[in-house]
Order: C-alpha cells, then sequence, then structure tokens
C-alpha cells in the first residue's frame, strides 16, 4: 500500500511539473484596454451618450454638445445638477478564447471617481468608494464567450458624502461646509475625493463622476507584475550603494524561481532565489552596486545633472521566463534636518540632497483642472518647464488635490523638481470608522508603490494645516471635546498612515502635517500648542492688509511652505469665458469668480497702498488696468516677502532665522479666475512669475531698508564660492540718466550662505547724489565678480510710487522682428517706466523679462512662441502697459 502511494505520489508530482512546463511558455500576463467609447446615461435615462474613458460625465456632456464650456460665466452653478444625479458607465467587449482560459482574469480599475457599483454580465463582481485607489476584481468565472457587457454605476459623490455626514452621529467631524463664498457643496470629509473639487478659495465646485484613469483586463496562468520599485540607499560607513527592489506580485499558486537583476551601466548584476505563495506577495531584493563602479547622483535643478540609469528585472520560473521589464533608478539620497541651532531655541529644519543642505525654491501645486482627462501630457510639461524656467527647484503638491498622474512625477524626474507629497487631505477633521481607515490604509499603500522611485519625490507629509486646525481650534470645538478629535488625528495620520510610509518606504521623511514643528510636534503628542511657531518646521502665512512692503511683517520662519497675495488673470484669458457686460471689476461675473471673502477689496487695498488706482474714463480700460494693477500688486509683494526668506538663511536673529525654503502659493490656476497663481489658466505667466525668475535666481542681489540704513545682501545657490561686490546705482525718477553709482567693497561669498556686502545710512547716500530724497529717486544694483555682472538687476523703491515726485507717463514705442524661432522686441521710452508689461494676447508663449523696471531708453526682450506666430500677428495685438499710464 505504501509502494501505491509513493507511485501516485511520484505521478502527481510529475505531472505539476509538466503543467508548470506548459504554462510557464505561456505564462506571461497579458493585458487589455477596456478604455475607449463606452455608453453613458444619468439615473432616469432621460440623457444617453458616448463617453470617453479615461474621463468624467462632465466631458462627455460637452464634447456630445449637451453642454457649454463648465468654465463659462455661472456654469458652475447651472451644471451643479449633473453633481447631484447618478450616472451609468457601460461598455460592450469580448476576449478570445485563449484570455479566458487563463487560470485567472483581472478586472483593473486604475481610478474610479468615485462610489460605484461594477457589474459585469449582470453579476456584481466589485465596489469602489475611493478616487486614489487602484481596485481589481477576480472576473475569472464572469467572463462568456461572445459579448460581455461591463457596467458601472456611480451614485453622486455629493449625496453620498451627505448620508455618511447623516450616519455619524456620535459626535461631528467639521466643517460641514464650505464658507458661502465658495458657493460649494457640503461634507466633502466624508469621501476618499479631491477635496477641492467640492470647491475651494480659487477655484469651482464640480463634483465630478467618472472613470478617470484606465481599466483593462490583465489574464494570467501563474502571476502578474502589481508594483515595481527601486529605491537606491547609500551606506555612509562603506561608501558603497546599493537597491532595494520590491516587486509586488499577485500568483495564482505556490512557486519557485529566481529573480535576476541587473545594472549594466554599473558593472552590477545579482540573482536572487524567490518563493511566491499564492495571492498578493511582497518580495524585497537588495542589489549592491559593483564597489569599483562611479555613480553618478540624481541631482535638484540647479545643483547638477538629473542622472539616471536603466535597471533589467527578470524572473525565471522552471522552464523559462515570465517577467522581463526595464525600470528607471536614480541614485540621490535625502535627509531633513532637525538638529538644535548654537545660540537659538528650537530646531534647525531642512533639508539635504546626497549630503549637501538645499534651499527649496518654488511653489504649490493645485490639480491643473477640474476634469483630469483634459490635462494633456503639453499641459503638463508646460507648467513644470515654466516652473523650472523660473529658477524654482521644488513644488509642494497640496493635500486638496490629487495624487498627480504618473507622468507628472517622471517630468519633474527629468527636471529636477524635488516635490512636496501631501497625502489627500487638507483643511478638515476626518471620520474614523471601520471602513473609511480601511480604505484610507489601500489608498496610501497604493500610492507609495506607485510613487516611491520617483527621486523628485523628497517628502510625505500627511496632510495639509490639519495640525493647526485643532491646535488653533479652527472649528470651534469646546475645550471638552477635543480630545476626541487629537486622537482621531494621531489615529489617521501617525497610526495609520505614518505607520505605513515608514514600513514601505524608508527612503525618504515623513511628516505628519504641514504647517508642522516637525519633531517638537511629535514631542508634544503629533498636536503642537503652536504649530506656526518659527522656531520649528515649516510655516504658512498670509495676511493681505498689512504692508507688503514692509519686510518686518513677515515671520522669519525655518521654511516658509506657503504664502501669497492674489491677482487677477488677464483679459484676453477671462474673455474665453465672459462677455462684455462681464468686464468690470465689479460685476457680477467679477463678483462670482472671486471665492476668497473680501478678495476683491483686499486686492485694491493692498495696491492703493503704494499705488493710484486706475481712474480711466473708459470702462474697459478702466477694467484692463485694474486687472493690470493687481498683478503688479501681487509680484511685489511676493517678491519682497521671498527676498526675505533668501536673505535669512544664513542669520538667526532673536533666534528665529536659518530659513530655508520659501514655497508661494500658488503656481498654477484651476480656472480663469482671481487666485494666488503665477501661472494662469491656459500657461500664459503673470508678472509675478517673471519675477520668479528673478527673485529665485541662484545669485541674487537684495535691498532694503532698516533702521535708516540700505543695505544689499549678497544670496548665493552656487556650489562654489565667488568674490562678489554690490553695485548701486541712483536714479531720479525724472530722468533716465543715472545720478550716480556706488560700489561696494568685494568680498567672499560662500556658496549657499547668504551675506550683507553693503550698508549705510540711505539719507547719506542721498545727499551725496545731487541731494535726492526718497521721494525723488530710487535705486538699482546688481551684483559682480571681476567686473562682471552675476544675477539679475534688482531694484529698491524708497518710497510708495503715488508719492514718487517726478514721475513722468512715459512716450512707449516697440518694433518686433524675427529671430529663427524666436522674436526680438525692442521698447523706446521717453521716461522711466516702472512695472512695464508687454502682453501679446492670446498668442502662447512667453518673453524672456516682463514686467521689469526700464530706467534705459531702451530695451530689446525675446519671445519664445509656443505654437507657430508671425512678426504682423506679433505686431497687431502687443499691447504695453506701464505704471503712470493707468492713471
Amino acid at each position: 500500500m505504501k509502494a501505491f502511494w509513493k507511485g501516485l505520489s511520484i505521478l502527481v508530482c510529475v505531472w505539476s511539473l509538466c503543467i508548470s512546463r506548459r504554462q510557464v511558455e505561456t505564462s506571461r500576463s497579458e493585458s487589455r484596454l477596456l478604455s475607449g467609447k463606452w455608453g453613458l446615461r444619468n439615473s432616469n435615462g432621460s440623457l444617453s451618450l458616448a463617453a470617453d474613458v479615461p474621463g468624467c460625465v462632465h466631458s462627455a456632456l460637452l464634447r456630445q454638445g449637451l453642454i457649454q464650456d463648465p468654465y463659462y460665466r455661472l456654469n458652475d452653478l447651472a451644471y451643479r445638477w449633473i453633481s447631484l444625479d447618478n450616472w451609468t458607465y457601460t461598455t460592450t467587449f469580448s476576449v478570445p478564447r485563449g484570455t479566458r482560459q487563463k487560470q485567472r482574469v483581472s478586472l483593473v480599475f486604475d481610478g474610479v471617481d468615485t462610489v460605484s457599483t461594477i457589474s459585469l454580465n449582470d453579476v456584481i463582481v466589485g465596489t469602489t468608494d475611493n478616487m486614489f485607489r487602484r481596485y481589481d476584481f477576480d472576473v475569472s468565472m464572469t467572463l462568456r464567450q461572445g459579448d460581455n457587457v461591463l457596467v458601472v454605476d456611480l451614485v453622486s459623490a455629493v449625496g453620498y458624502s451627505a448620508r455618511r455626514s447623516q450616519a455619524h452621529t456620535t459626535y461631528k467631524v467639521p466643517p460641514a461646509c464650505p464658507p458661502p463664498v465658495q458657493k460649494g457643496e457640503c461634507h466633502v470629509n466624508f469621501i476618499r475625493k479631491a477635496q477641492s473639487s467640492f470647491s475651494w478659495d480659487w477655484g469651482p465646485s464640480f463634483p465630478t463622476q467618472g472613470i478617470w484613469r484606465d481599466v483593462r483586463l490583465e489574464s494570467y496562468d501563474i502571476l502578474r507584475l502589481l508594483y515595481l520599485s527601486a529605491a537606491p540607499a547609500f551606506d555612509s560607513s562603506s561608501s558603497l550603494w546599493s537597491v532595494e527592489v520590491e516587486l509586488v506580485f499577485d500568483t495564482v499558486m505556490a512557486v519557485e524561481g529566481y529573480v535576476k537583476l541587473a545594472l549594466a551601466d554599473l558593472a552590477t548584476q545579482q540573482t536572487f532565489q524567490a518563493s511566491l505563495p499564492p495571492g498578493q506577495s511582497n518580495n524585497t531584493f537588495i542589489l549592491h552596486v559593483n564597489k569599483s563602479s562611479p555613480v553618478d547622483l540624481w541631482w535638484p535643478a540647479g545643483y547638477g545633472k538629473q542622472n539616471r540609469y536603466q535597471m533589467n528585472v527578470q524572473m525565471m520560473l522552471d522552464g523559462g521566463l515570465v517577467l522581463d521589464t526595464v525600470t528607471q533608478v536614480y541614485f540621490r539620497t535625502v535627509e531633513l534636518i532637525q538638529k538644535p541651532i548654537p545660540g537659538s531655541p528650537g530646531m534647525s529644519f531642512y533639508f539635504q540632497i546626497n549630503g549637501r543642505p538645499v534651499f527649496l525654491k518654488g511653489s504649490n501645486w493645485i490639480p491643473a483642472h477640474s476634469f483630469q482627462d483634459q490635462v494633456t501630457p503639453e499641459t503638463l510639461k508646460n507648467l513644470l518647464q515654466s516652473a523650472v524656467d523660473a529658477n524654482m527647484n521644488t513644488l509642494r503638491v497640496w493635500g486638496g488635490g490629487i495624487y498627480e498622474q504618473d507622468q507628472f512625477y517622471s517630468i519633474c524626474d527629468e527636471l529636477g523638481l524635488m516635490i512636496w507629497q501631501d497625502f489627500m487631505f487638507a483643511c478638515a477633521l476626518y471620520p474614523t470608522e471601520s471602513d473609511f481607515m480601511e480604505t484610507v490604509r489601500e489608498e496610501v499603500t497604493h500610492q507609495l508603490r506607485r510613487l516611491k522611485s520617483h527621486p523628485s519625490i523628497i517628502v510625505w507629509s500627511g496632510n495639509n494645516e490639519n495640525e493647526a486646525a485643532i491646535a488653533t481650534n479652527w472649528f470651534g470645538i469646546p475645550q471638552s471635546e477635543q480630545p476626541q478629535y487629537v486622537k482621531d488625528y494621531t489615529s489617521l495620520y501617525v497610526d495609520n498612515i505614518r505607520s505605513i510610509v515608514l514600513r514601505v518606504d524608508r527612503t525618504r521623511p515623513f511628516l505628519t502635517s504641514s504647517p508642522t514643528n516637525g519633531a517638537e510636534s511629535e514631542k508634544e503628542g503629533w498636536v503642537a500648542q503652536n504649530p506656526y511657531d518659527t522656531h520649528y518646521g515649516d510655516t504658512h502665512y498670509y495676511n493681505y492688509l498689512a504692508d507688503c512692503w514692509d519686510w518686518r511683517n513677515f515671520p522669519r520662519t525655518r521654511l516658509a511652505s506657503e504664502y501669497g497675495f492674489q491677482s487677477w488673470p488677464s483679459l484676453s484669458t477671462l474673455m474665453k469665458v465672459s462677455v462684455p457686460e462681464d468686464w468690470r471689476y465689479s460685476s457680477l461675473f467679477s463678483s462670482h469668480r472671486q471665492h476668497h471673502l473680501a478678495g476683491n477689496m483686499e486686492m485694491l487695498l493692498q495696491a492703493a497702498l503704494h499705488f493710484h488706482l486706475p481712474q480711466s474714463p473708459h470702462p474697459l480700460q478702466e477694467y484692463r488696468d485694474t486687472l493690470y494693477l493687481t498683478q503688479v500688486m501681487q509680484a511685489q509683494c511676493v517678491k519682497a516677502q521671498t527676498e526675505f526668506y533668501r536673505r535669512s538663511r544664513s542669520e538667526i536673529i532673536e533666534g528665529q532665522g536659518h530659513t530655508m525654503g520659501a514655497l508661494y502659493w500658488q503656481l498654477n490656476d484651476i480656472w480663469q479666475g482671481p487666485s494666488w497663481a503665477s501661472i494662469e489658466f491656459g500657461g500664459k505667466w503673470k508678472m509675478l512669475h517673471y519675477f520668479a525668475k528673478d527673485f529665485f535666481a541662484p545669485v541674487l542681489p537684495v535691498g532694503f531698508q532698516d533702521q535708516g540704513n540700505l543695505l544689499i545682501y549678497a544670496v548665493s545657490d552656487l556650489n562654489n564660492n565667488k568674490t562678489l561686490s554690490a553695485v548701486i546705482t541712483v536714479y531720479q525718477w525724472s530722468s533716465l540718466e543715472p545720478v550716480c553709482t556706488v560700489t561696494s567693497g568685494a568680498a567672499p561669498v560662500s556658496g549657499g550662505t547668504a551675506l550683507p556686502l553693503y550698508k549705510t545710512p540711505l539719507k547719506e547716500l542721498l545727499a551725496n547724489c545731487a541731494n535726492c530724497t526718497v521721494q525723488t529717486c530710487l535705486l538699482t544694483f546688481h551684483l559682480e565678480e571681476a567686473g562682471r555682472q552675476l544675477g539679475p538687476m534688482n531694484h529698491l523703491l524708497l518710497s510708495s510710487p503715488k508719492e514718487a515726485q517726478g514721475l513722468q507717463k512715459p512716450d512707449i514705442t516697440t518694433k518686433v522682428q524675427q529671430d529663427g524661432n524666436t522674436f526680438t522686441v525692442t521698447i523706446q521710452t521717453s521716461a522711466i517706466a516702472p512695472f512695464l508689461w508687454l502682453d501679446v494676447g492670446d498668442i502662447p508663449g512667453r518673453f524672456d523679462s516682463n514686467g521689469f523696471l526700464m530706467v534705459t531708453k531702451s530695451r530689446s526682450v525675446q519671445f519664445y512662441p509656443w505654437a507657430p506666430t508671425s512678426v504682423a500677428q506679433l505686431s497687431q495685438v502687443l499691447t504695453v502697459s506701464s505704471l503712470r499710464g493707468v492713471y
């Protein structure tokens, strides 16, 4: 009897081996996209149309001509019905017999927006409740020969959120609704969806529904690869690099095999044994880089090249190759340095890349469109390239939007843009029911595995402003109830999100919030008494009423991760979504588009501190002038604040300073309206973005007044040291001829420092220059090394322009000439022209300089078009504005 069972065992093993070898021969997983044209209908069937997947309901209705542009005038209110209805996507497909015969077939949704029930051939195969998750459903037994019908029944996110909020009866989870000025929907914190889709203070309310990323069938006999990540690490003790490679498989049966990893350019190759159990498994392999092969590092923009290597990943089972793919590997290290500062309370807060301290220069990123299917690769490339062209090295992906698409991060990798990546929680408290926490865990795990190979991401942050919301009691929670909310906060961001990050990605730091006191917040139980403490961490700061020209109003923080001022976009941008009756600052359209309480008035109040407001007798011209002046105000305000942060990097004054980052709010717009953005919807640069190109320059002169003295600082982000002098030129407002020029002594300026080069009593300087006064004169200044200018020319207006004596209305002429693929605009002026602004309407492109102070009779600037144009077209639409021309 024993012999019988022994023989049967041998037969089973031989049969299994044969099956294994046969399967290996055809074991490569197959993938078939189900994206493309689907059918779409609303709940009562009154609307039935074709729809694109990936896509959303609004985009489908627009493409079929059933609605106007949702951004047109007040259509965000007119089309509210779309978000309140339920919608159904349907597609019919057939699959070859070979697919159906695979051991397993999975239906994969990379993104469903948001709450849905999914059916295949009238069988419910799964549900979704999270826009940010990937969903996999086993449909092996549900597929059939011939036509297969796939149905995605979507539920209104607005209705779902309201029901979830109503079901949460034990205590309130604020805020219930956005401020009325935002014209938004309520209870967005009860759904895992882009929080800004229910409205924000810079954007509309469009709670979308749709299948916003790819859908596909994945069929396989043995296994399929779910995630592949490669995370380099450096061992400082041995000076050796290694790469942690994580492979996440979904396996039909237990298998044994080998994984081969190769970095050919580094003469590095290793083979590892792999044992995969049935189901999903994480497999981590450490590839040690050949110590005789020098590694070229990935550096942020402005610090070096963005080097990368190709890694070949293969997996072999008995009988054949089941995986053969290539991934990119970028070698870089990132550290967040929080250490005591000698002679100062608190701790430092700065990032080291590859062991070098880096000053974060940049802005904050919001979703580029309310309807993500309309964000093209060209849009992303243009916006991100515009950031680099303005000398930025960092963007913060803000926590109220979305985890961006893969291409966004790949472009950042290529450009050297560092990313401060928030998890998608913002300005709210959140429920902690088990199902909510579970979907968050799935979301976070998925996003970490998807994104952690990107060197551009330098930090994960748990949320936007929620620590501050609790600490400063934004929502008026009674003191006796606050422990419950602190408990929920730590449960969500510490016990869950932080623990997942520490387990899945050990290659970059994690912060629970922004702003936060970092290590000090942790010490205080994760919710600091004052998360805005300038002695720790990062800060957010907004003050629209205090004089933005006075640097003493700004916090001398360790790192400024949010600050800014609003402005309006250009008239050419607004005209795309408005009509002539809207083109007044006091119109219904202007009021409706402003989602920040009293924002339109605050802009004028801030501008009026230093400028005469427009006074044209022609209403349209006055509107143009007002739009222009808001951009002047915004640019000058953010310039003053950013330059204060940059010159504070090497100083500690009253325990504050060592500022190592300036990320203004915000880079891009989501629609055509007033906002804090420096780039208009459509890609047109505002005046602020041109200013940013200068105030983020690698070498920058900063001038300011302090206690009657004029000071000029040299700020350097360079890798090497320079010997620099400051050259100050004094002009009278009434003349293009300089009054006098003063040069400071040369001094060594180390790379990565800010150093005062020049200090003198301002009255003394002006008295020696033809008896100038602060009302009659202004300054320009630059840095020189051995007589050669380094960095941009800067300016300091000694008094408010509205108090300037001798400022004349200039006579300005322009001439456009073509030079290859670019155009040269030559400008002639009869008088000093502050904030000279060139505008070419709808012609896409940018100038190399704009919004500048013109103190010479003639100047040429370059225009770089983003689409074909001509001298005739540019000459026809080109307009010129300057400050004295608006009153």
